[in-house]
């Protein structure tokens, strides 16, 4: 089988590494088009041995694109294109038709009750996804909370098949010289009491709370930001005027891999955490909830489908809290006062293993090559 995978952009993000982590457990033969940006992921997945093809598209109005997608899809000869994000869903499904190709799959990472992607929903926005949608065999959910959101849309649940994000067990597991070198690198006293936030710097994800709920902490205790995005400017300046600026650490954007890049990478800044906190009111999944997990941290969040559609019990250390500066700083001082766990990761981490979702996205492919397949109505998180 051969597989083109199209994705809007490959800079450092959820969905993008997602991609990279999942073809590295794919028994098939994947090339990959970026429609633009085509960042540290794309050097990573060249590294891998994938190819990578930029499509340099102008923006979201750039109609000449779609032409040269559908004549790349023809060169290439591929059974299946599998299509991800909001822009390269549309033009992807839409190019795979136009080439003659019907098995097209695409996975929904970013639909939240009110906005996907960062752009607010409205009547435009899902008339314009639901034609497309028409145009593919399946829609893959990242969760069972994402599933219902696309059924309420209008997506046929025949149509919708729950493939969750997976991670890698084995390279978030704690390791304490990681966390002494990280610690070391990004100017972190060994006793401090580090609070962890994963995620793009962008309003949505409300790392502004945290910000907020450090004010209401002991002198020694530091927020260790790790992502990249338009708020990193308005973060910093609400640091400031806090008075908590040197309390505040921004790593910047982190890939999987120490060595792609200066400086620690994801898994070793969250064995530098003591706690994860999530405060993002709107979430799709929770990758880093997961990935938090996995690393045996305890997690305060304001919303993971990943831990939430899960028997309770799973995650016993991951913890709902409203998204409220007040709430947050009292959730992190009890887990402060707690002190210390295991840090070995709880069942809700050990469910998430890529190869698991990878074996899970290889029964949407069978499916979707069979002309008359219908994809399995959406199942649950077991």
């Amino acid at each position: 089988m051969r597989a083109l995978h199209i994705i809007t952009g490959l800079g450092v993000g959820g969905a993008e590494q997602q991609l990279r982590l999942m073809l590295r457990h794919l028994p098939v033969e994947c090339d990959v088009v970026t429609l633009t940006n085509p960042g540290p992921v794309a050097d990573g997945l060249r590294a891998d041995g994938v190819r990578v093809t930029d499509l340099a598209m102008g923006g979201n109005r750039d109609l000449a694109a779609l032409p040269r997608l559908a004549r790349l899809i023809r060169r290439g000869h591929y059974d299946l294109v599998h299509t991800h994000l909001y822009r390269a869903c549309l033009y992807g499904r839409l190019a795979a038709r136009l080439a003659g190709v019907r098995a097209i799959v695409a996975t929904e990472h970013s639909l939240g009750d009110s906005q996907m992607e960062g752009r607010p929903l409205n009547s435009g926005v899902r008339a314009l996804y639901l034609a497309g949608e028409r145009l593919g065999r399946a829609t893959v959910a990242v969760s069972p909370t994402v599933a219902a959101r696309l059924t309420r849309w209008g997506v046929p649940e025949p149509r919708i098949a729950v493939v969750p994000n997976g991670i890698d067990l084995g390279r978030f597991r704690f390791d304490p010289a990681a966390r002494k070198r990280a610690r070391a690198q990004l100017g972190l006293p060994e006793d401090a009491f580090v609070i962890g936030g994963i995620g793009r710097l962008a309003p949505g994800k409300r790392f502004d709370v945290l910000v907020q709920a450090l004010t209401q902490l002991p002198h020694d205790t530091r927020l260790l930001l790790v992502g990249g995005g338009p708020e990193e400017s308005e973060l910093r300046r609400r640091s400031e005027e806090a008075g908590v600026a040197e309390r505040v650490v921004f790593a910047g954007e982190r890939p999987y891999l120490a060595h792609e890049s200066d400086g620690p990478d994801l898994p070793a800044l969250t064995s530098a955490m003591d706690v994860l906190a999530s405060p993002s009111p709107e979430e799709a999944f929770g990758l880093a909830v997961v990935e938090a997990l996995a690393a045996g941290l305890p997690v305060r969040h304001s919303s993971c489908p990943a831990v939430e559609d899960l028997p309770s019990g799973a995650a016993p250390d991951a913890v709902r809290i409203p998204c409220d500066p007040e709430a947050y700083a009292a959730a992190l001082a009890g887990v402060r006062a707690a002190g210390p766990g295991p840090r070995t990761a709880p069942e809700a981490a050990r469910h998430y293993c890529v190869t698991r979702s990878a074996a899970r996205l290889m029964d949407v492919y069978t499916a979707a090559l069979v002309p008359s397949s219908r994809t399995p109505l959406r199942g649950s998180p077991s």
